[in-house]
Order: structure tokens, then C-alpha cells, then sequence
């Protein structure tokens, strides 16, 4: 399995995917499967070991179908691809029904809800922008964070997603990395609203302000090219300047002074919706799931939203980014009465 995060996933899949292999990897299947000698692994005992991890771990089903991910990808390649096998025992490896009740981890933001947040943070203007920007535009929250004001045609109303910002292990250049979306897909325009427009167009004027106001204590940043051992640029890191000649990446959100810290901005501001507002297990991400929601609700075409959202096939943006409240169920049984009832119906039900 260390072989193929080195010699697959480090060299085709983002680095936020291998993290998260990884863990699965270091916490669940190697303290189980590890003992093992490749060749003595069968069918029966991955089947007992994913029966064995389902039963002992509370976890979503989209969790426990990662590690079956990991475990079908890692068998295919050893037997496909390196030749460590001749047969592969994860061929038919399935997940075990999971009797338990489905939690539904989304939250599908209500109007009182924005609207109560943005009045709790009315002076946090980066938050608020962001929120906006989000609210009405449903960029992932790395694409969001990457943007700089060259992204943003503020004349033709347009903002282009090229970018995507992740996080890794802090040194003295800080943590923060720019790389591609996360899909080829993800490589897209989104238009730009009458509200979201009169929102950037004031917060890049205050921007400016604050530019002027800290002078020469604003910080700025460049990007610096990732090399890899064989001198390719295979991504590129957020750094402060320190020279006033060096070229600036005009970053969108940024503290008041400049400073970036990336998809941290979310971080307290959603500690406080949690605890003082009591918005309970929402996440700014679910911003993106709330716009696909109220977008078909109100008969926006779903490849139109899909192609919003960055997402190649439409399956990806009904299955996993749509919800339902008590609201639109009632909704839906209200709609149906309506097309179905008559005067023979009222009639019968009067039961006299």
C-alpha cells in the first residue's frame, strides 16, 4: 500500500486525496490486514475485515465506501499493474448492509439562517464577502479561497475558476498551496449575480482603502513554483513578499491588513454560528449543497447547475448535493393533492 500511494496516488491524484488514502491507510487497514503476507490475503478475509470495520466504527457510508475504495484500488493495481498477484481478492469485495439510521449531514441553509448570520458578522466584511460569494455561486471552498481579483471580471461579470487552495504541514513559507481544481471540470465560468456584483465591487473598494490606510504594513504575496526531482512544476506555494519588487498575486479574502490564512477564515465565525447562534452542524461547504437544492427546487435545469458546480456527469450533482427539509416534503405532497384531487375524490372521503 506504501508502494501505491508513492507510485499512483502521489503522481495522479491531489494531495488532499492522498491525506486522506493515507489516514485511511495508517488507521484501519494496515493494523488489521498488515500482519498478512500479500499472497496469503483472500476474498473471505477482506470480506471479514470490511464486515469487521462496519461493525466496529460508527461511521457515514460514504467513509466506509473510501476504505473499500482504497482496498479494491490497492489489490487491483497489484495484480493488474505490478504483478504481486495473480489473482485479485478484492474483485468482488462489496460493503455489508449497514442497518443503522442514516444521518443526514447536510444542512440546507434557511433565509432566516443567512440572514442571521450576516447580521452577526455585518463588520467582518472578508466573512461576509465570502459567505456571499458562496451563497451565491457555490464554488468548493478551496476554489473560493484561491481567488485573486484577476480571477474576477467584475466589467463582464464573470469569474473564472482556475485554482484550488489546500493546506499542508507549516514551515517558515507558511502552509498554504495553489494547484489545479479538483476535476478537469472544475476549470470553469461562473456569471456573476446583481447582488454578488454590487457585494465585490464595494468589498475590492474597501480592500483598496485598507491598502492605503496600512501602507507599507500590508502584507502582500507571491506564488512560488514546487519543483519536483526532475525540475517540473507540479504546484505552487502562497508566500509573503519581503522584497517590495517581488511580483503580488492580488488575493481576494484577506484579513485587513493582507494577511492570508487561507480556508482558516471560516474557523472562529463558524464556531460562533455553532455555539451563540445556535446553527447547529452546519459547514460553510454546505453553502454549495443549499444552491443545488434551492436551484432545482425552483426549476433551474440540473446540467446547467451541474455545470456550475464543475461536476462532468449530472449524477454527481443530484446524488450529492441535494436535500430535502420538512418544508419541501410538505411541499411535494401539497403539489401532488393538487394534481390529483377532484370533485369524485371529496365526494368519497366525506365517508357520510
Amino acid at each position: 500500500m506504501e508502494y501505491w500511494l508513492d507510485n499512483y496516488c502521489r503522481v495522479n491524484l491531489k494531495y488532499n486525496t492522498v491525506q486522506k488514502y493515507q489516514v485511511l491507510i495508517r488507521k484501519y487497514i494496515k493494523p488489521k490486514l498488515g500482519k498478512y503476507r500479500l499472497s496469503t490475503i483472500t476474498s473471505a478475509s477482506l470480506n471479514a475485515f470490511i464486515t469487521e470495520v462496519c461493525e466496529q466504527y460508527d461511521f457515514s457510508r460514504s467513509y466506509f465506501k473510501n476504505i473499500l475504495k482504497v482496498l479494491k484500488g490497492t489489490f487491483r493495481d497489484a495484480c493488474n499493474l505490478y504483478g504481486f498477484l495473480k489473482y485479485n481478492p478484492a474483485l468482488t469485495l462489496r460493503l455489508p448492509k449497514i442497518d443503522k439510521e442514516k444521518t443526514n449531514v447536510k444542512h440546507l441553509y434557511t433565509q432566516e439562517e443567512i440572514d442571521t448570520i450576516l447580521n452577526r458578522f455585518r463588520y467582518d466584511d472578508t466573512f461576509t464577502c465570502a459567505f456571499l460569494r458562496s451563497c451565491f455561486t457555490s464554488m468548493r471552498t478551496g476554489e473560493a479561497f484561491a481567488l485573486s481579483w484577476n480571477d474576477i471580471d467584475l466589467e463582464n461579470r464573470i469569474i473564472y475558476i482556475r485554482h484550488n487552495v489546500y493546506s499542508k504541514p507549516k514551515d517558515e513559507k507558511g502552509r498554504w498551496f495553489i494547484g489545479d481544481p479538483k476535476t478537469l471540470s472544475g476549470k470553469r465560468k461562473i456569471y456573476i449575480s446583481d447582488t454578488l456584483l454590487i457585494a465585490l465591487s464595494n468589498y475590492k473598494k474597501r480592500q483598496n482603502y485598507l491598502k492605503e490606510l496600512y501602507g507599507c504594513k500590508y502584507k502582500y504575496y507571491h506564488l512560488e513554483d514546487v519543483l519536483n526531482e526532475y525540475g517540473k512544476v507540479i504546484e505552487q506555494r502562497i508566500v509573503e513578499n519581503t522584497d517590495k519588487n517581488e511580483p503580488i498575486i492580488d488575493l481576494v479574502f484577506t484579513k485587513e491588513d493582507g494577511k492570508y490564512v487561507g480556508t482558516n477564515l471560516t474557523r472562529y465565525p463558524y464556531k460562533i454560528i455553532h455555539e451563540e447562534l445556535g446553527i447547529k452542524n452546519c459547514r460553510f461547504y454546505d453553502l454549495r449543497g443549499s444552491y443545488v437544492t434551492k436551484s432545482l427546487r425552483n426549476g433551474v435545469e440540473i446540467r446547467d447547475v451541474a455545470d456550475i458546480l464543475g461536476h462532468s456527469k449530472i449524477e454527481s450533482t443530484k446524488n450529492h448535493y441535494t436535500s430535502s427539509t420538512e418544508e419541501t416534503l410538505k411541499e411535494a405532497n401539497e403539489k401532488f393533492e393538487e394534481m390529483v384531487k377532484s370533485d369524485v375524490i371529496n365526494e368519497i372521503i366525506k365517508y357520510e
